[in-house]
């Protein structure tokens, strides 16, 4: 029997040219996987044939866009997901759920490896095959680009010679990777970390420089996840799809960075992600009200790691679903409603209301009404600043 390799398949130039490549240097069939998660462009279908019309002997296509809202973008929403405190971890979120169709198209179609089309600097190629490998052990991975030589001027003569159905052009000059939680460019001119990203490196997002009139949404919240917008009821999906449409036609989630990558060089990225940006802005702002101090404060500490194990591929890491757990209690009160205005690149918080947060006007107020005895307060400064005061004392004792 001829040995089956799954590919991860986008359609694109490079992934429908490793469809040959891979056949003609490993002499397997190659299966192609194609996995909507809300990155836009063509039909599933076109992809799909377009597979079989390069030489797949098999196509699986899913439409993964409510999988992907659900079960990884709204535990990063729950976490405030950002890495360097400015990424959402746009591509790192959507790999661990291509992974889980790969493994299930390797399951399908009796393969024993699985491809991709990362190269041998990024992030993903750990994200990919450290994924496989924690929920498909015996899959072999291969990497076209990265272990079979198949550059980009490779895959434009190549495609060009055995006449396949793919647009070829070498005036392209960045890497884009994209889904419904954000877009990733990279590469080209900005490779200079001093020049600044033209405007046709944006598309999620116009400039915000010439924004329309101020825009108020009002996001309901339950239990941590968008349930409505101005009164609407919504899934999470169409909470992502409307702020993305909102938020970036005020020039929201523009983000300009240079990142540590895993594999340990820095890389400068733009990435546009309205949607992900206003809601984490939103949810952050709900939990200010509803969150205890201590809790608020520790889970700061619990959501940098969960983001940097995301963000370095460890989607399945035991560490995760533990960190996950405590999230997921946090957000048993984190209900109630969260009004915004979206205007000229921000997304500003002006109000807010919940029946399970912790603020107490009563308590708060300065004017009539205050419930607060303010005369336990001297006690208890005098107990809080003992042991600073006791040390001042020992340092003027002693001379240092």
């Amino acid at each position: 029997m001829t040995d089956r390799i799954v590919l991860a398949y986008s359609g694109g130039l490079d992934t429908s040219v490793a469809i040959g490549w891979i056949a003609d240097a490993t002499g397997a069939e190659v299966i192609a996987v194609a996995v909507d998660v809300g990155q836009g462009g063509e039909d599933l279908e076109v992809i799909r044939q377009r597979a079989l019309d390069c030489g797949a002997v098999e196509a699986y296509v899913a439409d993964a866009r409510d999988e992907f809202a659900n079960e990884y973008c709204m535990p990063a929403l729950k976490a405030n997901a950002l890495y360097h405190d400015k990424y959402p971890l746009v591509s790192a979120l959507s790999r661990p759920v291509i992974v889980k169709h790969i493994a299930a198209a390797a399951k399908q179609f009796g393969a024993d490896t699985m491809a991709h089309g990362c190269t041998g600097k990024g992030n993903d190629q750990v994200r990919f095959e450290v994924g496989i490998t924690s929920i498909a052990p015996d899959l072999k991975c291969i990497a076209p680009v990265r272990d079979l030589a198949l550059t980009r001027d490779k895959a434009i003569d190549y495609a060009e010679k055995h006449n396949l159905p793919i647009a070829t052009t070498k005036k392209n000059p960045f890497s884009i990777d994209q889904n419904v939680w954000g877009r990733a460019v990279e590469t080209g001119f900005l490779e200079d970390i001093w020049n600044a990203p033209t405007k046709d490196v944006y598309d999620y997002t116009d400039d915000p420089a010439f924004p329309p009139v101020p825009d108020e949404v009002l996001i309901t919240f339950e239990k941590g996840i968008p349930v409505a917008i101005d009164g609407e009821k919504v899934t999470p999906l169409q909470a992502i799809e409307i702020m993305n449409q909102r938020a970036g036609a005020h020039g929201i989630g523009r983000i300009d960075i240079v990142e540590d990558r895993l594999v340990g060089i820095k890389s400068r990225e733009i990435y546009e992600a309205p949607g992900a940006i206003a809601l984490i802005e939103a949810h952050k702002e709900l939990e200010n009200v509803t969150l205890e101090r201590e809790q608020a404060r520790y889970k700061r500490r619990i959501t940098d790691e969960w983001t940097e194990l995301v963000y370095d591929g460890m989607w399945s890491s035991p560490l995760k679903d533990s960190l996950e757990a405590f999230i997921e209690d946090t957000q048993r009160y984190v209900s109630g409603e969260i009004r915004m205005q979206l205007h000229g690149g921000k997304a500003i918080v002006d109000g807010r209301k919940s029946d399970t947060g912790l603020y107490d006007f009563n308590l708060a107020t300065y004017d009539e009404g205050d419930t607060f005895d303010q005369s336990a307060a001297r006690g208890f400064i005098e107990i809080y600043g003992l042991a600073a005061k006791q040390a001042a004392a020992r340092q003027a004792r002693l001379g240092y």
